[in-house]
């Protein structure tokens, strides 16, 4: 008897796609609320490369940064 390993619905399927891409889209907008609300300036090049991400982890450091930075910038920061 061959046992397959059980799969999420739609795993690998378009219905997977697009709840990721909801998920970084929804994240994209959250940092960029929280900067507007922190009034803090977000350059076009910023806001294109937030709102072009679609990788989640990425996206929730930027979000953590985007808590305490004082600009922009400070998102892309490299990890020290």
């Amino acid at each position: 008897m061959t046992l397959r390993p059980s799969r999420f619905p739609g795993s690998g399927t378009l219905i997977e796609e697009t709840r990721i891409k909801g998920r970084t889209e929804g994240r994209a907008e959250d940092i960029l609320r929280i900067l507007d609300l922190r009034a803090i300036d977000i350059p076009e090049a910023a806001r294109e490369r937030i709102t072009g991400c679609t990788d989640l982890k990425l996206l929730g450091t930027w979000f953590d940064r985007a808590l305490t930075a004082t600009t922009a910038e400070e998102l892309f920061a490299a990890e020290a």
